[in-house]
């Protein structure tokens, strides 16, 4: 470590702190602590929906993200039992470890020998070379959707040094490139297996075997006996039960068909504790912020004034007391604090347009707008709000129809079934919708690339201000954290500003399971990195006479 660290003496502070970080985690990774896990069982989920392909590259859904990745492995990747994900929770996986070159354009992994895709193939730094050269469209095989394409646009080439060495090579210095590797959304795909094929049967090195999808049935997948992590996973398999409904989805595990409920609604945490009280659960504050899309590109709501009134118009206290029972929160784009790393404080976040409590005034200031457009009590705009066809979001768009209707506009939803959604926002075949903003990680970087800079295949609305851009490349390049912060909370300010896609609130849920499930970590600011579940295990002899219900806290 004293080597690899005085390599870096001469380097900028944003360096010898990612030195410092890498060279800790990396000798932290190779600790052992001494666990009871017992092997066997397989364990039951239910799972909300059916998501339209297996190939985590290419979808944008916990639909896919949860079943899946435990079938895959990173380079790097967030500690599975840390509950917030931050530059200190990111260890090696099917690197050894990492390092920078001194000017930080450089990021170089050697790589783990002996491990085998699941068709039993070796892994070698040609699968990643050909990861990410397929991400950035420079492979012959092309992924039909490709999401987090934009997140790439500093990544200049990826070079390999043998069969287990690899270099990204980045064309200025970028704080957030590890963090977007570590993410579940960035696996390595194996160079043999064409993206058709990872669509309806993945291949990885997970610890777990992809086995079956039955659309509106299930997904299974099964313990990989040849894992490279000796003795893991413990479980024999998993089974996500895919339940649509919601309520159906709560009696399957409150009778015990399922041993693992995620995404408990807070109404529903009252049944769970009243009905299944030896449950654990545990309440987060969710990372996925629900949102207004406006196309920016078809008329009327080209027209800005429009898209502000649509902004005032919004009571977001309203969101969080139907929804969540009053225990949602209220941000921008970054996650609020203290769950969130980045989000505005609250008196920051108070003078945004449309986020002053005083909803009365706000809806006031919105009429006038419609009014000067020509929309009154006698002229009302007609639309339709189009949605995922699932509660977390029907439920929102529910509540947008009806506050639009306090500045003269009579919408009527049309819900979408998953496997249309996602392609249908790509389209922009759409003039207002609801929808989440899927944050894969908590950095400014994948939030602002993906969805809001011109051009990125998920800025849905078709917002563009190149003044912006200039700001999420500037912050993508400052080592500061303070002062990345300012100029995260000025983007703040200025996509606010500009209407560019509101956030409508924060939901709080919870994560309930059986007694016997042991090992469950629910992390606060990601709802996409810990589904990896190659360290949860059943408990043998732990029943229905267990203790009452535990929250989080108490756990």
């Amino acid at each position: 470590m004293k080597q690899r660290l005085a390599a870096f003496a001469t380097a900028g502070p944003w360096l010898i702190v990612a030195a410092l970080i890498s060279a800790a985690l990396t000798s932290a990774a190779l600790a052992t602590t001494a666990h009871a896990q017992q092997a066997g069982g397989t364990l039951r989920v239910g799972h909300f929906d059916s998501p339209a392909s297996m190939s985590l590259h290419e979808e944008s859904t916990n639909a896919v993200n949860r079943p899946i990745s435990g079938v895959f492995n990173n380079l790097v990747m967030y500690k599975q039992d840390v509950k917030q994900n931050s530059p200190e929770s990111i260890v090696p996986d099917l690197a050894t470890g990492w390092s920078w070159s001194e000017d930080g354009t450089e990021l170089t992994f050697p790589l783990r020998q002996g491990v085998k895709w699941h068709d039993g193939k070796p892994f070698t730094a040609k699968d990643v070379k050909c990861t990410w050269d397929m991400l950035q469209g420079k492979t012959t095989e092309k992924l039909r959707l490709n999401p987090r394409k934009s997140w790439y646009v500093n990544l200049k080439e990826v070079t390999t040094k043998g069969d287990h060495e690899v270099t990204f090579h980045l064309t200025r210095p970028q704080a957030g490139f590890l963090a977007m590797l570590a993410t579940t959304w960035s696996p390595v795909y194996p160079c043999h297996v064409t993206p058709a094929q990872m669509r309806l049967h993945p291949i990885g090195t997970g610890p777990f075997k992809f086995v079956e999808f039955k659309q509106n049935e299930h997904i299974k997948v099964t313990k990989n006996p040849d894992y490279w992590k000796p003795g893991q996973p413990y479980l024999d398999g998993i089974e996500w039960v895919i339940i649509r409904d919601v309520s159906t989805r709560l009696l399957a595990f409150i009778s015990a068909k399922t041993d693992l409920l995620i995404g408990v609604t807070m109404p529903q945490l009252a049944d769970v504790k009243k009905q299944a009280p030896q449950a654990v659960c545990d309440v987060f504050s969710s990372s996925v912020a629900r949102n207004l899309l406006v196309n920016h590109k078809v008329a009327p709501f080209d027209n800005p004034d429009l898209r502000r009134a649509m902004t005032l118009s919004l009571d977001r206290k309203a969101y969080v007391d139907i929804i969540s029972s009053g225990q949602g929160d209220i941000g921008a784009v970054m996650q609020p604090p203290p769950s969130g790393l980045w989000g505005m404080p609250p008196e920051m976040l108070a003078k945004l347009p449309g986020y002053d409590p005083d909803v009365q005034k706000n809806r006031a200031e919105a009429r006038k707008l419609m009014e000067k457009l020509g929309y009154g009590p006698d002229k009302r705009l007609g639309v339709t709000v189009s949605t995922r066809n699932i509660a977390g979001y029907r439920d929102p768009a529910v509540i947008l129809i009806d506050q639009l209707k306090e500045i003269y506009i009579d919408a009527v939803l049309d819900t979408i079934d998953t496997t249309q959604w996602y392609p249908i926002l790509t389209r922009r075949d759409f003039k207002v919708g609801v929808n989440v903003t899927e944050t894969a990680v908590d950095d400014p970087d994948p939030a602002f690339y993906e969805s809001y800079v011109c051009g990125a295949q998920r800025n849905y609305t078709g917002y563009c201000n190149p003044e912006v851009d200039k700001l999420v490349d500037r912050q993508s390049a400052e080592s500061n954290i303070e002062k990345r912060k300012r100029l995260v909370w000025e983007i703040e300010r200025k996509l606010a500003q500009d209407d560019a896609r509101p956030i409508l609130f924060y939901t709080r849920a919870a994560h309930c399971w059986k007694p016997e499930l042991k090992g469950m970590t629910v992390m606060v600011n990601s709802i996409y990195n810990g589904n990896r579940f190659e360290d949860l295990w059943l408990e043998q002899g732990v029943g229905s006479s267990a203790a009452p219900a535990k929250t989080g806290a108490q756990r």
